[in-house]
């Protein structure tokens, strides 16, 4: 009875999803053992199981970089005044949220300096030094580091001050090459999303309104949560010549004579972590996609005080681990029940079961987290299994999640109808829309929804646009966003 009470407690610890939702994903973060929180506001402590699933992120997202001609430098953490100072519109958007560093040891600085919100300007600074000719180009830096704003509110993974990312800054000989550049990223991201994180994506261009601070253009890609609301996941963005033009940095072009070389930025951060967490949690915990799953099996020996057992259990998990399975055996003398609610809070994609029945029968059991479903699987079959429900636990929550989308995207023709939605139970509203801010600002004041983006993939027909009934056909998405 008292281990049955340890059982429950484990999952009682959690507020219902659908009740407070807000305070299940905090209840997650703590529960899991993802993240804890430290002495100053707004910055926290990644944990072991937190912080694996961010390397399986890193590696993965970091070989296909690579794939694409990418190489990864570091630059320094502080950024001096002056440097930041040299493209007005970029300076302007991070000054809220830039912290200083006023003093050096006991002497006050001449010039302070910012604790890195991004990296551009130093980026720019590096390029003027190194880039002289066409045969210079193009540069295809990526950089892995953590990042400091300043913002007024924090939630785990989502907002933090300190934060972790990846962020990507490339020169190229003509607007051409950057532009491909820009959707080349842009396209990585999203087949990540989908294929690795099973989180359906809406690739889009963001507004001029919501592009990000001294782009000409900025691309997303938008992801709905569970409770409707979306999170840009990531964005890639195109500068033009802008910052090369305020930093001097020119190059000989093949005609011998001085051009200004095209830009892009792109970036993603561990906000998809909280991504991952709102798109496929449930009220048991997280649902971690397999293919970032930091455990993808988890090996549980039942009666294991009985002959044969240990040894039987561990079997199968060196056997997983020789076919690049991350694998783990818990063989501590916690009850059954207790480990099968640890691994479901920790979202542990399948569960491998063994004991004295299962080994008289050559068998073992696999309960997956996604659906719950148990199958009896022969243990010569063991591996071969494990791989395809694997793919089958990513293949129904990627379904799951874009099921949610598409019940949860709806059509309106007026403020009133966006408003309707948003106090009701929240989703993705899509319109057409006249291009005019004065427009977009009205939704957001009428209805309170931003604009998310503007569909890559448009639908060519014409409509009205909600706020003012000007005939348009440009498709655009509007919705509440962390």
């Amino acid at each position: 009875m008292e281990a049955m009470a340890q059982d429950k407690r484990q999952v009682d610890a959690i507020t219902p999803r659908d009740v407070d939702f807000a305070q299940w994903y905090t209840d997650v973060c703590k529960k899991a053992e993802l993240i804890d929180y430290t002495s100053v506001k707004g910055m926290f402590i990644y944990r072991p199981y937190g912080y694996a699933i961010w390397e399986n992120i890193q590696r993965i997202l970091d070989d296909e970089f690579k794939k694409t001609g990418h190489e990864n430098v570091y630059l320094p953490v502080l950024i001096p005044e002056s440097l930041l100072q040299k493209e007005k519109d970029h300076v302007e958007g991070f000054a809220p949220e830039c912290a200083w560093v006023t003093m050096g040891g006991s002497e006050k600085l001449e010039d302070r300096l910012c604790i890195r919100p991004t990296s551009e300007t130093l980026f720019c600074e590096h390029y003027a030094n190194i880039i002289h000719s066409w045969r210079d180009l193009p540069k295809l830096y990526n950089q892995w580091c953590s990042v400091l704003r300043w913002e007024k509110t924090s939630r785990p993974f989502l907002r933090h001050r300190e934060f972790l990312w990846q962020e990507g800054h490339t020169m190229h000989a003509t607007e051409a090459d950057a532009r491909e550049e820009t959707m080349r990223m842009l396209n990585v991201y999203a087949d990540f999303m989908e294929n690795v994180l099973a989180m359906p994506v809406i690739r889009g261009r963001k507004t001029e309104k919501e592009k990000f601070n001294g782009a000409e253009e900025t691309y997303t890609v938008e992801c709905m949560m569970h409770d409707h609301k979306a999170l840009q996941a990531g964005t890639s963005h195109y500068f033009g010549d802008g910052f090369a033009k305020a930093f001097d940095i020119t190059f000989a072009g093949k005609d011998n004579q001085p051009h200004h070389p095209h830009q892009t930025s792109w970036g993603v951060s561990t906000r998809m972590i909280g991504g991952i967490i709102m798109t496929h949690g449930d009220d048991n915990g997280l649902v971690l996609p397999p293919r970032v799953a930091p455990i993808q099996a988890i090996v549980i020996p039942v009666a294991q005080h009985k002959a044969g057992v240990l040894d039987a259990a561990a079997s199968l998990r060196d056997r997983l681990q020789a076919a690049g399975v991350r694998t783990k055996m818990d063989e501590s003398d916690n009850s059954p029940g207790w480990k099968y609610a640890e691994y479901e809070m920790k979202g542990v994609p399948l569960r491998v079961e063994i004991g004295p029945k299962d080994m008289e029968k050559e068998q073992c059991v696999i309960a997956r987290r996604d659906t719950g479903e148990k199958v009896f699987v022969p243990l010569a079959e063991l591996e071969e299994t494990v791989k395809k429900l694997l793919d089958a636990v990513h293949d129904n929550m990627y379904a799951m999640a874009l099921k949610n989308r598409e019940e949860n995207t709806f059509d309106i023709t007026s403020p009133a109808e966006a408003k309707a939605v948003t106090s009701g139970k929240g989703g993705f509203l899509r319109s057409k829309w006249c291009g005019s801010l004065a427009c977009e600002l009205a939704m957001k004041e009428q209805a309170g929804v931003s604009s998310r983006c503007m569909p890559l993939e448009q639908s060519g027909t014409e409509g009205v646009c909600p706020v003012c009934g000007k005939k348009c056909t440009t498709d655009i998405y509007w919705g509440v966003a962390y």
